[in-house]
């Protein structure tokens, strides 16, 4: 059998796919079966290929016998590109009413053994290299084959893996690579799958959607005999005049010669230092320290300064000018020191109080399966639009794109490994020890990723298993603490506690457990008055439930800054996403964000929490438009979210009066919010108008207004990007919504959207969309199609609202 690298050791990746900042240097066309080049990444280097494969898959749907074989008739298979779901579905109503639960028959539309087939033929100059397939993540079990030959099965949907092809490959020829993925969550020997519900055995012990597919990149990797096959560049002593970077570089084979590592750190064009050292003969790591760095910048949260690690390998003297370059690696890293005490969280030397959510990256439509240009978007709707510092990636690695964006934009990461509420036998946790190898060896270079999350969260107590996976993590890292989430009082076994803290009343917390302490999760779906979990937020709900959201996750963030012990909180959660349980119609509603990431009432507060000099913010925790489930509005205590001083409140343009922020119940927020008396009369023939003035230093500087009248609601359609590539590939979110004649949401919208497109683009989502599904709010995403370029129009139509449209320009890419 051919060598399968599975335990994280040839698994970065990232930094083979990039084709800016990490990955392996160097790159080269690759001609497909029908001899038409694919495209490459920027050459980096002298040495080493990379070869993406995210064009020309033929997806077969559900495997049959022999259609891993290089003689069977794919002809009929369907043309995708990467990332692909093996589905496409709605955005919600993924199962029939009543769905028995995959214990008991039932199968989500997503679940069955798919087959992926890829066909190509390597450069002339290929031969005397070794070649691998990187597959940087599907779901959930891949079993590979070249040419016939099988790889084997990786286990696992979240984390990246290898196989080495050389022995199998044509190098004249036509190659079949062959992958069977199978997605069925009854996989109970991978994690996060195998438990049960105690009050529902019927049904997988898993809080979210998994999806199926191919939904990560995959490459091909044209390596010497020797190379170079993972870089760990850790920064020490970031706060001193003796700053260095300590570089680990893993080779992979042997070479009859001397060899020769060469590392360098720059900052663009800039060499700030460099190292040379010789390899012992045999070993497979090689240690260097870069020092005589002299300033850098540090990489903060609002200046997060990266810079580049370049390593070379080489043949001959080791003088650092002669012998022959053999492999070059190429990464990204930060100068910044994280630390937990016991007196909170410090970045840099100064204490930062964490402040964030969890984050799923399910989306509509296609489950895991985005881009790297909507992953990244996330990240920025994080950072930018709701103001976190940093976010919890539950209940697994994110995608290499959306920790990029991360490192760009200084939020800071807690990077989880897969898994919820269950632990497996000896054999599952061999699989989970894997997974947490793999993802420490492809984030170890992300200077956002401050923590390593090494216990299952909210698992029972198993000290074994989670000390096993705590000294992993310490020997692959040093520099990182430890993390996992605990729901109850398990014993510790990790560096920080991370304490998920539900309860009726969130103006307090627990007290602390630990000397190192961060609530991991808070708010989430749980009722206010009660232990049940099936507390829902839709835009249709009644508006003090609405209300109740933002007010509850105002109240967790107050209390976690109110005493030093506490290093932040991380509620739940950033967005809504796809479950079989508690969910509405199939989706979870504890989002601040929709399924589409469009705020609702409940990220009013976090959109407030932002400096006044770099945008001033008036967001209502409610819509001025209430339906028949709230005749009375917003009533007497109606919370409006905001960084002004001090807000005037008027109706049909008459005065009714002045509030400022509720310092007394929020004295550890930098910009509590503000409650007015809003109690509209029940019956009343007509609402009145609304208008919010914010005031300050005694000034004006905004002025929101709020219509009743809907004679005068249309529509919006707008996309998150003008243009896009034209791989088939790329694609942008494009939100719709009804609003007033002022802007402002109106959820109780009915009727369908429509769509029309016309030019190089395909629509991602449903046509017709209902609006009162979703609240009167939406979205659908725009991708290219391979090899084109022109523009992409997207016309929007209602009823009643009217029709928008869009355009979107599809640009070549190499």
């Amino acid at each position: 059998m051919a060598e399968k690298w599975v335990r994280g050791r040839e698994v970065n990746r990232r930094n083979f796919l990039r084709t800016t900042g990490a990955g392996v240097v160097g790159v080269a066309a690759l001609a497909s079966s029908a001899q038409r080049a694919v495209a490459a990444p920027v050459t980096r280097g002298p040495a080493g290929r990379v070869i993406p494969l995210n064009q020309e898959w033929r997806f077969g749907g559900e495997v049959v016998p022999g259609a891993s074989l290089p003689g069977f008739d794919d002809s009929g298979f369907d043309m995708v590109t990467l990332p692909h779901s093996n589905v496409r579905m709605s955005w919600h109503d993924l199962r029939p009413a009543g769905f028995p639960g995959e214990y008991a028959g039932g199968r989500s539309p997503y679940e069955f053994i798919s087959i992926y087939r890829r066909h190509f033929t390597l450069p002339p100059d290929a031969r005397g290299q070794r070649v691998f397939v990187d597959f940087g993540g599907s779901m959930a079990a891949s079993t590979v084959t070249v040419n016939g030959r099988s790889l084997g099965e990786y286990k696992g949907g979240y984390t990246p893996f290898s196989f080495e092809l050389t022995p199998h490959v044509d190098w004249q020829g036509d190659n079949v690579l062959a992958v069977e993925i199978d997605s069925r969550r009854t996989r109970a020997d991978i994690p996060p799958f195998g438990g049960k519900f105690g009050n529902d055995p019927d049904r997988v012990k898993v809080d979210f959607d998994t999806f199926g597919g191919l939904y990560r990149n995959v490459s091909l990797r044209l390596v010497p005999q020797t190379f170079i096959e993972n870089v760990f560049a850790h920064p020490v002593n970031v706060l001193s005049d003796e700053r260095k970077v300590e570089v680990h570089c893993h080779l992979n084979g042997s070479s009859e010669g001397p060899l020769v590592v060469e590392a360098e750190v720059r900052d663009g064009g800039q060499l700030l230092a460099r190292s040379v050292t010789k390899a012992a003969p045999g070993s497979d790591t090689v240690q260097l320290s870069v020092g005589g760095l002299g300033e850098v910048a540090l990489w903060d949260v609002d200046d997060p300064r990266l810079y580049d690690v370049q390593v070379r390998l080489r043949e001959g003297v080791g003088n650092g000018d002669g012998g022959r370059p053999v492999h070059e690696y190429a990464t990204r890293i930060g100068f910044r020191e994280a630390r937990f005490t016991p007196e909170g969280f410090f970045l840099n030397g100064r204490r930062l109080q964490l402040f964030g959510l969890n984050r799923h990256q399910i989306f509509p439509y296609v489950g895991n399966a985005m881009p790297a240009r909507v992953q990244r978007r996330d990240a920025e709707i994080l950072r930018h639009e709701l103001n976190c510092n940093m976010i919890r990636s539950s209940h697994y690695p994110p995608s290499p794109d959306f920790l990029d964006a991360c490192d760009e934009l200084g939020l800071m990461v807690w990077d989880e490994m897969p898994g919820w509420q269950y632990v497996g036998d000896a054999a599952w946790q061999d699989v989970a020890a894997e997974n947490v190898e793999a993802m420490i060896r492809r984030d170890w270079n992300h200077p956002s990723v401050i923590l390593w999350a090494v216990r299952v969260n909210e698992g029972p107590a198993n000290a074994a298993f989670e000390t096993r996976l705590n000294d992993l993590a310490h020997r692959l890292d040093p520099s990182r603490q430890t993390t996992g989430a605990y729901n109850g009082t398990q014993k510790l076994q990790v560096d920080v506690r991370g304490q998920n803290d539900y309860r009726d009343d969130m103006t307090t917390l627990s007290a602390p457990s630990a000397p190192l302490y961060l609530v991991s999760e808070a708010v989430g779906q749980k009722r206010p008055d009660g232990p049940v979990f099936d507390q829902t937020y839709l835009r249709t709900d009644p508006v003090a439930d609405q209300m109740e959201q933002a007010r509850r996750h105002a109240q967790v963030h107050n209390a976690g800054a109110s005493d030093p012990r506490y290093a932040g909180v991380l509620a739940w959660c950033a967005f809504e996403y796809l479950s079989t349980r508690n969910s509405m119609r199939d989706v979870k509603t504890p989002g601040v964000c929709d399924v589409f990431r469009i705020p609702k009432p409940g990220a009013s507060f976090y959109r407030s929490q932002v400096s006044p000099e770099e945008r001033v913010v008036l967001e209502p925790a409610f819509y001025w438009d209430f339906g028949d489930r709230s005749p009375g509005g917003p009533g007497s205590d109606a919370m409006i979210a905001s960084n002004c001083e001090r807000l005037e409140l008027y109706l049909d343009g008459r005065y009714l009066t002045s509030v400022d922020p509720t310092r007394a119940s929020f004295s550890h927020l930098a910009y509590p919010p503000f409650f007015a008396d809003l109690t509209v009369e029940d019956g009343a023939p007509q609402l009145p108008e609304l208008r919010i003035d914010g005031f300050i230093g005694g000034r004006r500087v905004v002025s929101r207004s709020f219509s009743p009248d809907p004679r005068h609601d249309r529509l919006v359609l707008a996309a998150d990007d003008q243009e896009i590539g034209g791989d088939g590939i790329d694609a942008t979110r494009v939100v719709f919504r009804a609003v007033d004649r002022h802007g402002a949401p109106r959820p109780f919208v009915t009727g369908d959207v429509t769509f029309t497109l016309t030019g190089p683009g395909e629509l991602i989502g449903d046509n017709p969309f209902q609006f009162a599904d979703a609240g009167g709010a939406g979205a659908v995403w725009i991708r290219s199609q391979e090899g084109t370029t022109g523009r992409v129009l997207l016309r929007a139509t209602h009823a009643t609202l009217g029709t928008r449209q869009v355009s979107v320009k599809v640009k070549r890419t190499p």
